[in-house]
C-alpha cells in the first residue's frame, strides 16, 4: 500500500511540469496577439493621421499658391478675370478663363443728345449724354490666363450698338510679365493708361451710370492705346508704385499716331495704405504729354495733361462688402500750344494755347451688402480766350441708388442734372442693369 502511495506521488510529481507548459504557452499567445492588435491599431490610427497631415498640407499649398496669384494679379486690371503667378500650370488649369460683363440702361433726357453742346469743350471719343431710351450699352467679353512662366495674356472684346448698327471692338490686348525681378513689371499690347484713377479701371467697376465730365472733356470717356507699360512696385508695406507709358497717339486726347507712331508718353505715381484697421488711402499724380496731328476737337500740337487723385475708405472692421464709406476726388489741368485746325474751312484756323480745367468729388456709402448709396459733383473751367472760349463753366449734379442681388449682379437708379451751356439743363434719369458670368477677379482699390 504504501509503495502505490509513493509511486503515485512520483507519477504526479513528473507529469505537473509537463501539463503546465501548454498553459503557460497558451497565456503567452493571447498576449501576442493582443499586443499586434494594439499595434495594428496605432498603425492605422498613425496612416490616418498622415492622410490628414498629407491633405492638410496640400490644402496649404493651394492657399499659399492663391495668396501668391492674388498678389501678381495685374494691377491695371481691378481687373484681370484670372491672375498671373509664376505657377502657370495652377493658372491654366481652366485656360483661358472667361469672363463676360452684361450692361443696358433705360435713360430719359429732358434734353435731346443730338441738340447737346457743351461751351469750352468739343464733344470728342466718346463724350457725350448717352442714347434716349432702351440701350444694350457696351458689354464685355474677357479672356486672360497664364501663358507660361513668364507671362500673362489678356483679351477683352467691347461690345455694342451705335446708330442701330452693332459694333465688336478690341477693348485691350496685352501680354505683361510675370517674372521681372525687383518688383519691375512690363506690359505690351492694347490698354488703358495707368493715369489718374478711374481711367484704367472698365467702366463696370465704376460707382455710377456714365463718367465724371472731366473724364469725358480730356480722355473722351477713357484713354486706352496701342502701347508699352514699364511699372516698378516697390518692395515696402506702404503701397508704392511708379511708371511710365510710350503710346502710338492714335485716339483722342492725341490723333494721328503723330512723331512716328509714339505720340503719347505718360508718367505716373501711386501711393497708398491703411490708417488703422478701418480706414484705407490711395493717392497719385500723373501727366500725359501728346504731339497731336489733326485731333477730334480740331487741336493740332503739343498738349500736356496733368491729374491728381485721392481716394479715401473706411469700413467698420476693415470689412468693405458689408458697409462703409469712400470719398474719392480727381484735378484735372489740360495745357495746350498750338493751334485750332478747322476741318471745313482752313481759313479759320487759329491759334489754340492755354489751360482748361476739370474735377468731380463724389461719396459712396455702403449700407450693407445690398444697397449703396452715392452723390457726385462735376465741374469744367473753360478757358476765357482762344478758339473754344466760354464765359460759363459746365456742371453736374448726379445722386444714385444701387441694389445688389449679389457680387454679380446689380440694379442702379441715377438721377443727374447737367448744365452743359448757359441756356440748356438736361435732367436724366438712368436705370441700370449689369451682371457678371464667368471667372472674374477682385476689383482693384
Amino acid at each position: 500500500m504504501k509503495q502505490s502511495l509513493l509511486c503515485l506521488c512520483i507519477l504526479a510529481g513528473l507529469s505537473s511540469p509537463v501539463l503546465a507548459a501548454p498553459a503557460a504557452q497558451d497565456k503567452h499567445v493571447e498576449d501576442l496577439e493582443a499586443r499586434i492588435k494594439v499595434l495594428e491599431a496605432n498603425a492605422e490610427a498613425m496612416r490616418q493621421q498622415a492622410a490628414e497631415a498629407m491633405s492638410a498640407l496640400q490644402a496649404t499649398r493651394e492657399e499659399i499658391e492663391a495668396l501668391k496669384q492674388s498678389q501678381q494679379t495685374p494691377v491695371a486690371s481691378e481687373e484681370a478675370p484670372a491672375a498671373p503667378s509664376g505657377d502657370a500650370s495652377a493658372a491654366n488649369a481652366f485656360n483661358p478663363a472667361i469672363s463676360i460683363i452684361l450692361n443696358g440702361s433705360y435713360a430719359h433726357h429732358s434734353l435731346n443728345p443730338d441738340s447737346y453742346n457743351r461751351s469750352g469743350f468739343p464733344l470728342a471719343g466718346e463724350a457725350g449724354p448717352g442714347v434716349q431710351g432702351l440701350s444694350l450699352g457696351e458689354s464685355e467679353i474677357a479672356f486672360s490666363s497664364n501663358i507660361d512662366e513668364k507671362f500673362y495674356g489678356q483679351l477683352t472684346l467691347a461690345i455694342g450698338s451705335e446708330d442701330g448698327q452693332d459694333e465688336v471692338g478690341v477693348e485691350e490686348a496685352y501680354i505683361e510679365t510675370t517674372s521681372l525681378p525687383d518688383g519691375l513689371t512690363l506690359r505690351a499690347g492694347r490698354f488703358f493708361s495707368n493715369i489718374g484713377y478711374l481711367n484704367n479701371h472698365h467702366a463696370h467697376t465704376d460707382n455710377f451710370s456714365d463718367r465724371p465730365l472731366a473724364y469725358q472733356a480730356f480722355l473722351g470717356n477713357q484713354y486706352g492705346d496701342d502701347g508699352v507699360q514699364l511699372k516698378w512696385v516697390a518692395p515696402t508695406d506702404l503701397f508704392f508704385e511708379v511708371g511710365g507709358e510710350v503710346m502710338r497717339g492714335q485716339n483722342y486726347p492725341s490723333g494721328g499716331a503723330a512723331h512716328s507712331g509714339v505720340g503719347v508718353h505718360t508718367l505716373f505715381a501711386h501711393a497708398g495704405g491703411d490708417v488703422g484697421l478701418e480706414n484705407s488711402w490711395l493717392a497719385g499724380v500723373s501727366v500725359l504729354q501728346s504731339k497731336t496731328e489733326g485731333g477730334e476737337d480740331g487741336f493740332t500740337g503739343d498738349n500736356r495733361l496733368y491729374v491728381a487723385d485721392m481716394t479715401w475708405r473706411w469700413a467698420p472692421q476693415g470689412n468693405s462688402k458689408d458697409g462703409g464709406i469712400t470719398l474719392r476726388g480727381e484735378y484735372f489741368v489740360d495745357d495746350r500750344d498750338g493751334e485750332y485746325v478747322d476741318a471745313v474751312d482752313p481759313l479759320l484756323n487759329q491759334a489754340w494755347t492755354g489751360k482748361r480745367h476739370g474735377a468731380y468729388v463724389e461719396g459712396v456709402w455702403r449700407i450693407n451688402r445690398t444697397w449703396d448709396a452715392g452723390y457726385r459733383y462735376d465741374r469744367l473751367w473753360a478757358q476765357d480766350t482762344g478758339p473754344v472760349a466760354s464765359d460759363f463753366d459746365p456742371y453736374r449734379h448726379n445722386v444714385m441708388v444701387t441694389w445688389r442681388n449679389s457680387e454679380f449682379s446689380l440694379l442702379r437708379l441715377q438721377f443727374s442734372q447737367d448744365r452743359p451751356n448757359p441756356n440748356d439743363t438736361d435732367n436724366a434719369v438712368t436705370l441700370q442693369y449689369q451682371t457678371a458670368l464667368g471667372a472674374h477677379g477682385a476689383h482693384k482699390f
